[in-house]
Parts: structure tokens; C-alpha cells; sequence
């Protein structure tokens, strides 16, 4: 059987996903351009940190691009749920990611707070570069959240979380790189070490979100009903003639939802009438879930116990 053609509004959606997406790609690798080469010149680790957190947002955007790309296919023979499944395959996969970074950063800062090495040079150009970031980020973070919204695109709710992360960080980084420029000017050698204390918190703030960001793509994948979700139907599929819906399951594929809804009707009801309560129990529930493939069986009503004499 032959999978029907995508709408004109899947096909915007699409396209509007994919655009987004590549966009985030191009902006990733101008970060960890500017980030990389300041951080070498300066010898910031905070900064170094953030070049290392952005490119794995590099390699993140774009496994997040063909994913996006792959997850719109139509359902095939082999796949026929869709391909949604590559959007929370690929979150995870940048959640594991952004975790690996986050410990490499924690351990080098906690290499220079013990050991007191490397040195760090606030010049302007890094400031220059810090401020610039976040302005990028917080532009790409919205883009994406606005998109992830739209098409409820857990991939690119993905890549947005990294682009916010970053602009927290890069505060911390800016942070860090000011006590470094007041320890010259005022003499107090503490602050020197502000910046490996900038990046332990670049470190904490990146695995914060990764964990919250990896519990859901977790949930997704492994078919987890989200909160709610299960009475929102059974009330949209409690239409004028049902006595009542016996079972309601359903699973997340990327940004669509499948359910299965089993309704109780009155004995001896009509075939063509229990189809009309099958179908307007289906659009009821497509009117109130957002981007729902749904499908509903009738079954009699159990008869009521005897009442004995």
C-alpha cells in the first residue's frame, strides 16, 4: 500500500524546519571560528571551553539538519509509523554529546584551580567575541524554540536548548574574563583564577540541560504517554452517543502522534451508526491534538448484571 503524499501545509512545515536548521548549521560554525581562534591567542580556557561547546553545537546542528531531512520521508513498507523517530534519536544523540564536553571542560578547569596553570590574556578582541556570541545565540535560540513550537520538532527543541545554553555560558565566560582584566589593574590573584571557575560553570549549566533535554528524548523514544495526554483524548473521544472509551494508547513518532481509541457502544447499535460515532470520536480528537494520526474501534456495551430476585 501506498503512502499518501504529504500535504501542502507538512510540505511548509518541512521546509520551514529544514531552512531553520541550516541556518543554525551556518551560525554554529562562525561561533566556533571566532571563539576558537581568540581562545588561542588569549589562552582563556573559558573561552577555549566555548569553542569546544560550540563545535559540538557544529556537529549537533548538523546531524540535527539531516535529521530533520530524514525524519520527513513519508512511511515506507519498513517504517509505517514514519521516520519521526530519527528527530528523538538525534536529540539524544547530541544530549550525549553535549555531556562528554561538559566533562572535558569540568576537568581541565579543575586542572588549572589545582595545579595553577595556563594564562589568560582579557584582551578586547575577547570581549569582542564573547558579546558577539551571545547576541548570535540568543537570535538562533529563538529562531529554533519559535520553529520547535510550531512543529513541535523535539530535534530542533534540541538545538535550541544548545544556543540558549550557550548564551548563559558565554555570561559566565565574560564574567570570568572581567575578574582576570580586574586582577591586573587592582592586584588581588584570586581573581586570576575567575576564568577555570567560568568554565565549571560552562560545564554545570551545558549538563543541566543535556539531562533534562536526554530524559525526554528517552521518554519519547521509549513510548512514555506524556502527562496528560491520555484524558485530553478519551474526552475529545467521549462524543454525543458513546457510553464510554474503554482504552486510549498512544506513542510519539518525532513531532506526530499516534492513538489507538476503543469505544463502548449501546447493544445492537447499527454498523453504519457506530462508524458515524467512530468518525466524528476521530475528528473530535484530531480538532483538539495537535498533528494526531488516530484510529477508533467500536465495541457493544457490556450488558448489565443481572440483578438477582
Amino acid at each position: 500500500m501506498q503512502a499518501a503524499p504529504p500535504s501542502p501545509s507538512q510540505l511548509s512545515a518541512d521546509a520551514e524546519k529544514n531552512r531553520v536548521a541550516l541556518t543554525s548549521v551556518g551560525a554554529a560554525v562562525l561561533l566556533t571560528g571566532m571563539k576558537l581562534a581568540v581562545g588561542i591567542s588569549t589562552g582563556s580556557l573559558g573561552i577555549l571551553s566555548e569553542a569546544a561547546h560550540s563545535g559540538i553545537d557544529l556537529f549537533a546542528a548538523a546531524v540535527t539538519w539531516w535529521a530533520i531531512r530524514a525524519s520527513s520521508k513519508p512511511p515506507d513498507a519498513d517504517h509505517l509509523y514514519g521516520h519521526g523517530k530519527i528527530e528523538n534519536f538525534s536529540a539524544l544523540f547530541e544530549t550525549g554529546l553535549l555531556l562528554t564536553t561538559c566533562v572535558w571542560i569540568a576537568y581541565e578547569a579543575v586542572r588549572r584551580l589545582m595545579l595553577g596553570t595556563g594564562h589568560v590574556e582579557a584582551t578586547p578582541w575577547a570581549f569582542v567575541v564573547m558579546v558577539t556570541s551571545i547576541a548570535i545565540d540568543v537570535s538562533r535560540s529563538r529562531a529554533l524554540a519559535r520553529v520547535a513550537r510550531a512543529h513541535r520538532s523535539q530535534a530542533l527543541e534540541a538545538d535550541a536548548l544548545h544556543f540558549s545554553t550557550d548564551v548563559w555560558s558565554s555570561v559566565v565566560v565574560l564574567l570570568g574574563l572581567a575578574g582576570v582584566w580586574l586582577s591586573e589593574r587592582l592586584g588581588i590573584a584570586w581573581l586570576a583564577k575567575a576564568d577555570a571557575v567560568a568554565a565549571l560553570g560552562v560545564a554545570a549549566v551545558a549538563a543541566l540541560v543535556s539531562l533534562r533535554l536526554g530524559r525526554k528524548s528517552v521518554a519519547d523514544l521509549l513510548d512514555e504517554a506524556p502527562v496528560g495526554l491520555l484524558e485530553h483524548i478519551a474526552r475529545a473521544a467521549a462524543v454525543r452517543g458513546v457510553v464510554s472509551v474503554s482504552q486510549v494508547r498512544v506513542r510519539r513518532s518525532g513531532p506526530r502522534t499516534f492513538a489507538d481509541v476503543i469505544l463502548q457502544v449501546p447493544r445492537g447499535l447499527p454498523v453504519e451508526r457506530a462508524h458515524e460515532l467512530a468518525h466524528a470520536a476521530e475528528d473530535s480528537i484530531r480538532a483538539t491534538v495537535q498533528d494526531v494520526d488516530v484510529m477508533v474501534h467500536t465495541e457493544p456495551d457490556e450488558p448489565a448484571p443481572a440483578v438477582p430476585p
